[in-house]
């Protein structure tokens, strides 16, 4: 095994190798799941007014006041009214508070200090009566001005995959062209001459594509939408050719099939001769150890996976993906679970293995291990959800054992 890297270092020198992806800014409505790119203030304290929380009447609370009558209305959008002074004269000599409508988001009218609700009233010949179980409390249901958070607080920080709450943060600072990482352009390259499309007549000893529409599954539901698609022959000549094609058009290049010691595992040579620097080849990790990752002399990383479909998606799971979201800015932290039935390692090798995820009486996230026979067995992978990791070792992990989950 000493010829093996183990899988930290090669996660270490992919790292190391890969030159964060540019940078751009790009209108809100298309920001979701983008990963943003720059530190977001708050533009003003918010709320930026003592804002009503709810429909109702805005009053200058004393307990001895119980009947009010309406002096205006405050629509929400619209600059604070002034409640006017108090009491008032009411029919028979009475006297009684006044009050301004309000309502939810409104401003908090100008001496006014409490919300009573709406439902907490009734109005009859125009005056409004609490409920004998209304017990108002001088501030309710006002939302301060800056509760929330203060001028120039930072809301968000970059290197977050931008979701629907953090939209909204975005537009309620005025931020409508927000900085994210370019998504790359990414080349997902099949190779054998075994492969035939899904749709084609298939003979006896070919076999349907699948790895590419797995490793874009994966791809895709990470961000990574821009791609294109290329099936290239087990030719050394014809590899080199539509690889170096592939170099110049693309960002970044995942291959799989092509890269153990077969007789015509050309990729490797292939991208020897356009000169991809080779950063390393084999991997102590099983499934996937015949994994390949170099870089361009433009800087473009390649990705060469084994073909075996496990293999080539434990691969794409465990390295590709999380590589070019670090490459994004975005902070990558594999999911800690406890194990759901006891699971031996290897003793020089990471072993990776399916897993189902599932929760057990307390809500905890439990992994199902789902080993496959083979690296070539991926028919009963549609039950998990992704990869435990297992550092090698020579005893048995118990169940309730934590172990790091890698979603597909």
């Amino acid at each position: 095994m000493g010829d093996l890297l183990d899988i930290e270092t090669a996660e270490r020198l992919i790292g190391e190798t890969l030159v964060p992806f540019p940078v751009e800014t790009v209108p809100l409505a298309q920001c979701t799941g983008r990963v943003l790119r720059q530190d977001v203030q708050a533009e003003r304290a918010l709320p930026p007014y003592d804002r009503v929380i709810l429909d109702g009447i805005a009053v200058r609370w004393q307990a001895q006041d119980r009947i009010f009558r309406l002096a205006a209305t405050q629509p929400a959008g619209h600059p604070p009214l002034t409640l006017p002074p108090q009491p008032v004269s009411a029919d028979a000599g009475s006297f009684v508070a006044l009050c301004i409508a309000v309502m939810t988001g409104s401003v908090l009218p100008t001496d006014a200090d409490t919300i009573i609700p709406r439902e907490h009233y009734s109005v009859e010949n125009g005056l409004i009566t609490l409920h004998a179980s209304s017990h108002p409390q001088i501030g309710q249901h006002i939302h301060r001005q800056g509760a929330d958070c203060a001028a120039g607080d930072v809301l968000l920080r970059a290197g977050i995959s931008l979701s629907p709450p953090d939209l909204a943060v975005l537009a309620a600072n005025g931020v409508s062209h927000p900085l994210v990482a370019k998504v790359p352009s990414v080349a997902i390259i099949s190779t054998g001459d075994e492969l035939v499309a899904p749709d084609a007549p298939v003979a006896d000893w070919q076999i349907r594509r699948s790895n590419e529409y797995a490793i874009a599954a994966s791809l895709a539901r990470n961000g990574f939408t821009r791609q294109s698609f290329a099936v290239l022959p087990d030719d050394l000549a014809t590899l080199t050719d539509q690889l170096g094609a592939l170099l110049a058009e693309q960002d970044v290049l995942v291959i799989s099939g092509g890269v153990s010691m077969g007789q015509f595992d050309f990729v490797p040579q292939a991208l020897a001769a356009l000169g991809v620097r080779n950063i390393f080849h084999k991997v102590a990790q099983r499934p996937g150890k015949p994994f390949w990752f170099g870089i361009s002399p433009a800087g473009k990383p390649v990705f060469a996976l084994p073909g075996n479909p496990v293999s080539a998606l434990a691969c794409c799971s465990r390295h590709v993906v999380p590589a070019l979201l670090r490459a994004q800015g975005f902070s990558v932290t594999p999911r800690p679970v406890r194990l759901g039935a006891s699971l031996a390692p290897l003793a020089n090798m990471t072993r990776l293995v399916p897993a189902q995820l599932v929760q057990d009486d307390t809500s905890m996230v439990i992994a199902i291990p789902r080993p496959m026979p083979t690296s070539g067995d991926f028919n009963r992978l549609d039950a998990t959800q992704g990869l435990i990791s297992l550092p090698p070792g020579d005893a048995t992990l118990d169940t309730g054992s934590v172990v790091l989950f890698h979603d597909w």
